[in-house]
């Protein structure tokens, strides 16, 4: 079975090679501390956002006010996809974890303000615990024009 999932894994890279497609990062800013990850990855059109939360940059905290933190953590996504020609209405999936479910609706609050109709698909999960004692995380796969050609369905 691990020969079938590498044997795909191969596959995939080499179609992608062949296409010329390459994976692109962010490098992290002078003076912060060097994580073993990217802050996203692009792949054509395609972005993915890794985890990302609404930490105050001169603190490296978040903020106590939890309407705050969410949105310094979406306009950290939003500066994102900016700088890669893109906006948040090019999102069409996140993830949002959340350490207290009892914020849903204050998240949805602020989650509003960043995006229109038709929203992106979305989860919101409950987590014990988050990098830095955040009450949210994101991370998303953002689809360049994706804002003029979705459409979206309801359960």
């Amino acid at each position: 079975m691990i020969k079938i999932l590498l044997g795909l894994v191969l596959c995939g890279a080499c179609a992608l090679g062949s296409r010329g497609a390459h994976a692109q990062g962010v490098i992290p800013p002078t003076g912060t501390a060097v994580t073993p990850f990217s802050s996203f990855i692009r792949m054509g059109d395609t972005v993915y956002v890794s985890g990302s939360v609404g930490a105050d940059r001169a603190t490296g905290k978040p903020p106590a006010d939890a309407s705050v933190e969410a949105a310094k953590m979406l306009d950290s996504v939003k500066t994102l996809l900016t700088k890669e020609g893109m906006t948040m209405d090019d999102l069409v999936t996140v993830t949002i974890f959340c350490t207290d479910m009892n914020l849903y609706a204050t998240f949805n609050k602020v989650y509003l303000n960043y995006f229109h109709q038709p929203y992106p698909a979305r989860a919101f999960i409950g987590a014990k615990e988050l990098v830095l004692g955040a009450h949210f995380e994101i991370m998303g796969v953002a689809q360049k024009g994706a804002a003029a050609t979705k459409s979206a369905g309801t359960k």
